[in-house]
C-alpha cells in the first residue's frame, strides 16, 4: 500500500540524511549543503510521521500486534514528531539555533524508534526464545521510544547546554 511505501522511503531518508546533519563539520564547513539536506530531512521526517499516523488510524491491526497503548503512543509520537519538525523550521527561520537543534534531536529520537525497537526485540527473543506479542510487545515498543527520548534529552543538555551558557556570557 502507498502509505507503507511512503513510510519506508521517508523513514530511510530521514534516518540516514538526518544522521549526516548532526555532523558539526558539515554545518561549519558546508552550511549551504546542511540547509539543502535539512529541507530533505524535514520533508522526509514529516512524510514518515504522517504516514505512520495514517497507517495507525486507517489499518486494522490484530490485538497481538497493536493494543490501545501502542495505538495511542503511535498517534501521540507521530503528531509530536511533525510538531517538532515544524518547531525546528520556525526556530531556524528566527535564527534560534539551540531551539532548532533541540527540536531536530527530539524528532530524530522519535524517528529512530524502530531501530531501538529492533535491538530490544532481538534481545528479548534471544533471552526468552519467543517473539513478544500483545501487551508485552506494546510495552517494549513504547519503552524503546522512551529510551530514545531520554537519550535525546541527555544529549541536548550535555552537547547543546554548555554552548548556550557560553553564548549568554559572551
Amino acid at each position: 500500500p502507498v502509505p507503507v511505501v511512503l513510510h519506508i522511503m521517508g523513514s530511510a531518508v530521514f534516518c540516514l540524511l538526518g544522521a549526516v546533519q548532526f555532523l558539526p563539520s558539515l554545518r561549519r564547513m558546508r552550511p549551504a549543503v546542511h540547509r539543502r539536506l535539512g529541507w530533505c530531512v524535514a520533508m522526509s521526517g514529516a512524510i514518515s510521521a504522517l504516514t505512520g499516523l495514517w497507517m495507525t488510524l486507517a489499518f486494522v491491526f490484530p490485538p497481538a500486534l497493536q493494543g490501545p497503548l501502542l495505538f495511542w503512543a503511535r498517534v501521540i509520537l507521530s503528531l509530536a514528531m511533525v510538531g517538532l519538525i515544524c518547531r525546528a523550521i520556525v526556530s531556524i527561520r528566527l535564527h534560534h539555533l539551540p531551539r532548532h537543534r533541540a527540536a531536530m534531536v527530539r524528532a530524530y529520537a522519535i524517528g529512530q524508534g524502530a531501530s531501538t525497537q529492533t535491538v530490544l526485540f532481538i534481545g528479548v527473543m534471544v533471552a526468552l526464545g519467543v517473539e513478544p506479542l500483545g501487551v508485552d510487545r506494546d510495552v517494549l515498543m513504547v519503552v524503546a521510544w522512551g529510551i530514545n527520548i531520554v537519550a535525546a534529552e541527555i544529549a541536548i543538555r550535555r552537547v547543546f547546554g554548555p554552548r548556550r551558557a557560553l553564548q549568554r556570557v559572551v
